[in-house]
């Protein structure tokens, strides 16, 4: 790939507003791909947060063999992420240099065989909880109650009401950054709480579930259950990314955070939910540098108040802006 290789790698911005338009150089190395690249792609408009910057460039791929054609060509030194349904994502001001990649229509399809459910990773949850319910296959209605893709469920182990990816899932495709496919067992997955071992980079392509054969109308009570207690305890209309904190061994993040007094407190248009102080808003027109500062602020009192520290449960994502802090200094800084 030599000198076009570099002239992409060259061309990776720095933080700001808009990065180098790499896309043509991107087709050249790669004529064949099938997919779609888009140059300073808002990644605000397809994030829950509704916060940060662009990014550099925007890849859906059309398949699984596309994304294994794209990660093949792709330079070593080009930096890329992967995002899903942008539910428990915060992406920073500056934008993200380098290749997103987001799954789509290609990967989105639900195959059932008696008790065997395949889905692609760009399926919602909730969508697999509905067909898997159907189908009357149990063991899936927990999926009901979590807000994102299959990819991201598989990456993170969610989980929810006493029941994680771990208990279900059969076995899963990837791909890897040099665009070999993988099958991986449950085993392989190396499942613990809210992680999997499998190496930062790769990109789930499909997921496997089995559960036994149950009533279909006892398993949509099971889901309507979930439905209506996350109504109940969540601020799911609210620009939000979810839980934010991981809870400690043995402790709930939301309780710390409420004993620290950080039920309902502000950093700019950013605020900790009063319904559910687990969870941060986007209360008007929050920046990223808000929603991140917010976090860090309550991770700092719960720390002096309790000595736990709390980590963050939310993928971050992104530059700051120029000169601006990141992360931990935000709070020592802001």
């Amino acid at each position: 790939m030599g000198a076009r290789a570099a002239g992409v790698a060259g061309a990776i911005g720095e933080c700001r507003l808009m990065f180098a338009d790499i896309t043509p150089e991107l087709r050249q190395l790669m004529p064949d791909l099938r997919g779609r690249l888009t140059a300073n792609a808002p990644l605000a408009d397809i994030t829950w947060f509704r916060v940060g910057g662009p990014a550099q460039v925007l890849f859906t791929p059309a398949d699984e063999a596309d994304l294994s054609y794209f990660l093949k060509l792709l330079p070593d030194d080009v930096p890329i992420q992967v995002i899903g349904l942008g539910s428990n994502l915060l992406v920073r001001d500056g934008g993200v240099p380098g290749i997103v990649v987001r799954l789509g229509r290609g990967f989105s399809e639900i195959k059932v065989e008696g008790n065997v459910l395949r889905a692609g990773t760009a399926v919602p949850d909730v969508k697999v909880a509905r067909a898997a319910a159907e189908a009357g296959i149990t063991g899936l209605a927990f999926y009901r109650g979590i807000p994102g893709s299959i990819g991201g469920a598989l990456r993170m182990n969610a989980g929810a009401h006493g029941r994680e990816t771990k208990d279900c899932l059969v076995s899963a495709r990837a791909v890897d950054l040099d665009g070999n496919v993988y099958v991986l067992s449950n085993a392989d997955m190396g499942f613990t709480y809210r992680h999997c071992a499998i190496q930062d980079g790769w990109i789930f392509t499909e997921a496997t579930y089995s559960g036994e054969l149950g009533d279909p109308a006892e398993i949509l009570k099971e889901m309507d259950e979930v439905a209506e207690y996350r109504e109940k305890n969540q601020p799911i209309k609210e620009r939000t990314g979810g839980s934010t904190f991981k809870n400690p061994p043995g402790n709930s993040a939301w309780k710390l955070v409420d004993a620290a007094g950080c039920r309902g407190l502000r950093v700019g248009e950013a605020k900790v939910s009063e319904m559910h102080c687990n969870f941060l808003i986007n209360d008007n027109q929050a920046s990223g540098e808000d929603v991140e500062t917010l976090g860090e602020t309550v991770r700092a009192r719960v720390k002096q108040a309790s000595g736990v520290t709390l980590n963050w449960e939310i993928i971050r994502l992104g530059l700051p802006n120029a000169g601006r802090p990141v992360g931990e200094d935000l709070v020592e800084k802001s």
